[in-house]
């Protein structure tokens, strides 16, 4: 059977998501890590992890955002994706997501929390399905959402790709 992008959005009854592309959660945790026992940064409980399928097809793009949280995303069926970070201390990285780790694919991307980052497919005439894990778990108080003029004020240099994914 031949999938595409279509089958996985309809399979996982999959949304659309703020920063782009489609998205389903598939896990959270029933456990919390209290209040009082994480950095000062989260304003309550968090989920011990949460875990999404998410899908970029064609020329979608995964805006840049950040998290208050670690993300991991693996590879999981599709073309690859480029995902594109910025560091809290302003350097700049692209992880290829993919299989084939003879010509620098990676089949996962962790993204360290308070760095911006968005994504592309490699393929534009492809899609990319995704797994990503988040911990503590995923809120949306904790989701930004990049303004293109405050990131091209603060990573002047890093014009070319902000500008695309903004």
């Amino acid at each position: 059977m031949s999938r595409n992008a279509d089958y996985w959005i309809e399979r996982f009854n999959m949304l659309p998501h703020p920063e782009g592309g489609y998205f389903k959660e598939v896990y959270r945790s029933r456990e919390f890590v209290q209040r009082e026992h994480l950095p000062e940064r989260y304003d309550g409980e968090r989920n011990f992890v949460t875990s999404i399928y998410f899908l970029l097809d064609k020329t979608q793009t995964s805006k840049f955002h950040r998290l208050k949280s670690d993300e991991i995303w693996y590879h999981l069926d599709g073309n690859g994706a480029l995902v594109h970070i910025i560091y809290p201390d302003g350097k700049r990285n692209t992880i290829k997501l993919g299989y084939d780790y003879d010509k620098g694919e990676h089949l996962q991307a962790v993204i360290p929390m308070g760095s911006w980052f968005g994504a592309e497919v490699t393929d534009k005439a492809g899609y990319c399905l995704v797994g990503c894990a988040v911990a503590p778990g995923f809120n949306f108080n904790d989701f930004e959402l990049a303004k293109r003029e405050n990131l091209l004020n603060e990573f002047p240099d890093y014009a070319d790709i902000i500008n695309k994914l903004t």
